[in-house]
């Protein structure tokens, strides 16, 4: 990013909801990054990690009865948390777009394709009905959908899981958004179409100068795609950096246990891929300490306490995690790393 200043930054974004007899729980919790322009970065981390409430934090959709999200997310130096209805919706769509998780949820079932994608289009810039069809006719063209004229006018439910994706896609796309958020976009697509998405995603930051944030729990899709790399676990950032270096040299037991996961491309296979034992912790339930301890087996009594991210790696890298072990001078085994 050089002396540039960042797209968007967030520091210390939290999210809590009513616990009951006036406590709170913690979702997301003390979460920091930054996205610079025609970047593209890579959220990681199992299911309930906290990667979708942030995203849906930044856009202003999380609708939950007194949630509360205090920090700072900070789009082209203009405060996102807390900002006005109004506002919010000029930019969301047009300044900052997302592609969801499920487009057959995400998409209204009662309206076609074409229909969907027009709206947002004449929401956020002025052109006809036919001016904005044209537009949508060309977006799809581009996301490589067959006979897109006639896909305009079809529904979700009779597009493929692929179609309905490049139909997402497009839309998100269609008003040329600086940073676009893409909520697991290859999920239960099959390989082909998966390496097909994130083709497009690497055009979009090619043809656009777009940023991406990219929330993924597939260490192979992270590798092939992002310059950088966050990971999430309970809620709290475990580790980021380059993608490069954080998968060289990872330095949190919980980053080196999803990358062990990933079976290898070089020599022989293993007849099973190593686990990490347990399960994340229940977010009402997190430990006073390192909120993988009950999981690591490097876990000691420094451990007792929670760790502040702090530098690690080559000097000036970037990269950073929350453990205790590479400040105790005690790299991962040579299995785990």
């Amino acid at each position: 990013m050089g002396s540039e200043a960042p797209l968007l930054e967030v520091r210390d974004l939290t999210i809590a909801l009513p616990a009951g007899r006036g406590g709170w729980t913690r979702i997301v919790e003390g979460v920091s990054f930054s996205i610079g322009a025609g970047e593209i970065l890579g959220l990681v981390g199992e299911s309930g990690s906290g990667k979708s409430m942030t995203a849906l934090a930044l856009m202003g959709l999380i609708d939950a009865p007194g949630a509360r999200i205090t920090g700072s997310a900070r789009y082209r130096g203009q405060e996102l948390i807390g900002l006005d209805r109004r506002r919010m919706r000029a930019l969301r769509g047009a300044e900052i777009a997302m592609i969801f998780q499920d487009p057959m949820t995400a998409m209204t079932p009662v309206h076609t394709i074409g229909w969907q994608i027009d709206e947002q289009i004449r929401a956020h810039r002025r052109l006809s009905r036919a001016g904005a069809r044209a537009r949508t006719v060309q977006l799809l063209s581009e996301m490589g959908v067959p006979d897109p004229e006639r896909a305009a006018g079809r529904y979700p439910h009779q597009l493929s899981g692929g179609l309905r994706q490049r139909a997402m896609i497009a839309m998100a796309l269609s008003c040329d958004p600086s940073l676009l958020i893409a909520d697991e976009p290859t999920t239960a697509l099959d390989v082909t179409v998966q390496a097909q998405i994130l083709d497009l995603l690497r055009r979009l930051r090619r043809d656009h100068g777009s940023a991406v944030l990219l929330i993924t729990h597939d260490m192979g899709v992270v590798a092939e795609t992002c310059d950088r790399t966050m990971v999430l676990y309970a809620g709290t950032v475990a580790e980021r950096g380059p993608t490069a270096a954080l998968f060289a040299r990872p330095a949190h037991p919980y980053t080196a246990g999803l990358l062990d996961s990933i079976p290898p491309l070089r020599g022989a296979r293993p007849a099973r891929l190593p686990q990490i034992a347990g399960a994340p912790p229940n977010p009402a339930e997190r430990p006073d300490g390192c909120p993988f301890q009950p999981r690591c087996a490097f876990g000691h009594d420094a451990c007792g306490v929670r760790p502040a991210l702090v530098a690690c790696g080559a000097p000036g890298d970037g990269q950073a995690v929350a453990c205790v072990l590479p400040s105790e001078g005690r790299p991962l085994p040579a299995r785990l790393a």
